[in-house]
């Protein structure tokens, strides 16, 4: 988990929309193409000790329904290195960087039913990035 991210505000109307998915969603992965990047810093997190710049509004928006799947899968694929920062239904920051080569991954398990605010961000400010953002329940 990582520590409240200052410079992100979940309160903004996330630049790239959102979307409403209850358990069992279909197809799956739900994919949607945002750019990412930003003017803020972000560090202090384990999983992102180096840091990244990210947007100040997020990115993009899930309003998730829990039901029967026991996880609840967010990723991003872009041809650079990309990070993954994520407010929770609880207001629990989480960040990840390079789960898999440059690809960042954060993964709820038995997720709660909620807003969950996503932000994609890059390793260096300039790299701003076409990404794709993936949320499954696989």
């Amino acid at each position: 988990m990582a520590p409240q991210a200052e410079a992100q505000n979940w309160r903004l109307e996330p630049t790239f929309g959102s979307i409403a998915l209850r358990s069992g969603f279909v197809p799956d992965p739900h994919r949607h193409r945002v750019i990412a990047g930003g003017d803020n810093h972000f560090l202090g997190s384990e999983d992102c000790r180096f840091g990244g710049w990210f947007a100040s509004p997020p990115d993009y928006r899930l309003i998730y329904e829990a039901g029967r799947f026991p996880t609840l899968t967010l990723t991003v694929d872009a041809p650079g290195d990309t990070m993954l920062l994520v407010n929770d239904p609880h207001s629990r920051w989480y960040c990840n960087d390079d789960h898999d080569g440059r690809n960042p991954l954060i993964r709820f398990a038995n997720p709660p039913t909620g807003q969950y605010d996503i932000w994609v961000g890059t390793y260096n400010r300039s790299n701003v990035r076409n990404a794709v953002i993936y949320i499954s329940e696989r």
